[in-house]
């Protein structure tokens, strides 16, 4: 296979992710929707494992890469406009962050689930990933329900209130030197600050990579390169 050639069918001037359909080979279910830039693209046809952009991460992602439940990619099929790919893959484990098989279990009126969780996710994601992405799913439930469904609902300054609140409370737990305390609060403190995270769409992992950038970095050098 040509794998320059197959990279240049796709009308990358009309944009630079290519919307992907994932649809399982031995069933045609569909699995998810995902989407990939030029060098996820080029990765997938050359390894024949589904490698993705994340616009949440803003990165190349190998589906699977921390649950190990990897797609196997079968074949590509572009679509007649040349911006749009269906892959048919073997997919390894399940498919949805949730612990479903399919992202696609919600029914849009009723919203109701047409699918039981199959896989604990919390151990493969972290619970961190786990914990955002269970306040992402909350912004749709009902508030009289769901704390984090009210807090969200409630704007801004309800979400910007409860964080210095539960720092206040963690910095009196520390200066009490009450570890359980601590935990505790350090907990809600953790909680509140990834529900403002949800409600601005920034994910953990930006968290992640702006701390990796830093190892080997002098806090003050670092300090000193944002006031440049």
């Amino acid at each position: 296979m040509d794998i320059l050639k197959s990279l240049q069918r796709v009308d990358w001037q009309k944009c630079e992710l290519l919307p992907v359909i994932v649809q399982d080979v031995k069933n045609s279910e569909v699995l998810m929707m995902a989407y990939m830039n030029k060098e996820a693209l080029e990765l997938s046809l050359t390894t024949k494992i589904a490698h993705y952009f994340s616009r949440s991460k803003q990165r190349i992602w190998k589906k699977g890469e921390s649950s190990g439940h990897i797609q196997k990619i079968d074949s590509f099929y572009i679509d007649c406009d040349n911006d749009t790919l269906l892959i048919k893959v073997i997919q390894e484990g399940v498919a949805c962050h949730t612990g479903r098989r399919s992202c696609f279990f919600t029914e849009l009126e009723t919203l109701k689930s047409s699918s039981d969780v199959e896989i604990d996710t919390k151990e493969m994601y972290g619970v961190i990933d786990t914990l955002y992405h269970t306040i992402q799913e909350r912004k749709n439930a009902d508030p009289k329900s769901s704390w984090t469904a009210a807090l969200l609902s409630k704007g801004d300054n309800a979400i910007l209130k409860k964080v210095i609140e539960e720092a206040g409370e963690f910095c009196l737990a520390y200066k009490d030197d009450d570890e359980i305390e601590m935990i505790y609060e350090a907990a809600d403190l953790t909680y509140h600050m990834l529900v403002a995270l949800g409600a601005k769409n920034i994910s953990p992992e930006l968290i992640k990579q702006e701390l990796s950038r830093r190892f080997n970095m002098s806090g003050i050098v670092e300090k000193n390169s944002r006031s440049n």
